[in-house]
């Protein structure tokens, strides 16, 4: 862990985070719970794939929450990252979602059987729910992978959109973005198993511009205490060890 120096102000300085669009909804809590002050910390919600490519072309960001460990672990081959500061914050659980609570009546689901027009997945190029996604399909479905009833969200925020809106029946999403909403909107969901795809692995790493940032140390030690840990479990993910 990174020490915050005893001299350090924090009062001015702001806070720039990217953070991958599955965890929209734990860290706006986990920045609404900061003991400090929050007026100076900036979110921005984006796939893991597009940040890493904006981090490397000079985005002013200080803290990356990716969606994945290897996005981190080039930054930091490429010097854009600390290494001593990557770690592993959460562990994403994959879910098949719909909004219509009758429409995933049997677990696992029985494909022949299932009746939908569109199904959402997030880009495997660039999201890691979308590869996680991909990976199960090739295993049980491979045919929709290149079938008119895919439709691809630039991220696994677009593909939830997807089927919130409508605009799809199902949809590969964050089993944390379906904890988030009210209990009439939940719809059906089933949990896939781990067995079908890596595991979702997604680190936070300090980028090298902000190492002399004494505000983004201090929040990124509060992202690694028990307190932020516990919130992110609250939200449907594991953590290491259940730190």
């Amino acid at each position: 862990m990174l020490l915050l120096p005893a001299s350090a102000s924090v009062a001015e300085t702001t806070i720039k985070l990217a953070v991958a669009s599955n965890f929209a909804a734990p860290v706006k809590a986990i920045v609404a719970s900061y003991p400090h002050t929050t007026d100076n910390i900036r979110v921005s919600l984006g796939s893991s794939g597009k940040f890493y490519a904006q981090i490397r072309q000079g985005a002013p960001f200080d803290i990356f929450l990716s969606a994945d460990t290897d996005k981190p672990e080039k930054l930091v081959a490429e010097g854009f990252a600390i290494e001593s500061s990557r770690f592993t914050y959460g562990i994403g659980k994959l879910v098949l979602w719909s909004g219509n609570p009758r429409l995933l009546q049997t677990t696992p689901p029985d494909w022949q059987q299932l009746q939908f027009d569109k199904i959402a997945i997030a880009n495997p190029r660039t999201a890691p729910y979308g590869l996680a996604a991909q990976h199960y399909l090739q295993q049980q479905y491979p045919e929709i992978l290149t079938s008119r009833q895919r439709v691809t969200g630039e991220n696994i925020a677009q593909a939830f959109a997807y089927v919130r809106s409508g605009n799809a029946q199902l949809g590969f999403v964050a089993l944390s973005q379906v904890l988030t909403l009210a209990e009439q909107n939940k719809g059906s969901w089933w949990i896939i198993p781990e067995t079908y795809y890596a595991p979702i692995l997604q680190d936070a790493v300090l980028l090298t511009e902000a190492q002399h940032n004494a505000a983004a140390l201090q929040f990124y030690q509060y992202l690694q205490s028990a307190e932020v840990a516990a919130m992110i479990r609250a939200f449907g993910y594991d953590t290491p060890e259940g730190n």
